[in-house]
């Protein structure tokens, strides 16, 4: 999704629309190459996650966040159900980087059994 100049800012954090993704299984069989973002809550965060994530939840990703992030390798941003995902990867494109979401979220991760942390 290309996001216009001229847009309102609160038009982005909307849960709809279409940003780049990447399906669970084409993820699992390489976590290394992305830079994981769960942008869930630090509870859900912590009941499981995918193996590598950090956890910065979607209400505490600002620019003072991003700016620490590396780009030498594209984001991959993490929710439950890809909707939360959505306005992360919209604001992280806005900022500069290459991000994309997680194509489901995690519940299309644990419907895959793919690899857990807790």
């Amino acid at each position: 999704m290309i996001i216009r100049k001229g847009i309102p800012g609160w038009l982005s954090w909307l849960p709809f629309g279409q940003v780049p993704s990447v399906t669970p299984d084409y993820v699992a069989q390489d976590l290394e190459q992305y830079l994981l973002i769960d942008v869930r809550t630090l509870r859900e965060f912590n009941k499981s996650h995918i193996p590598g994530a950090i956890s910065i939840p979607l209400h505490s990703l600002r620019h003072d966040r991003m700016n620490g992030l590396p780009t030498d390798k594209p984001i991959l941003c993490i929710c439950l159900s890809a909707h939360r995902s959505k306005p992360a990867t919209r604001k992280l494109i806005k900022a500069g980087f290459n991000a994309m979401e997680l194509k489901g979220g995690m519940l299309a991760w644990w419907k895959l059994d793919l690899p857990l942390e807790n």
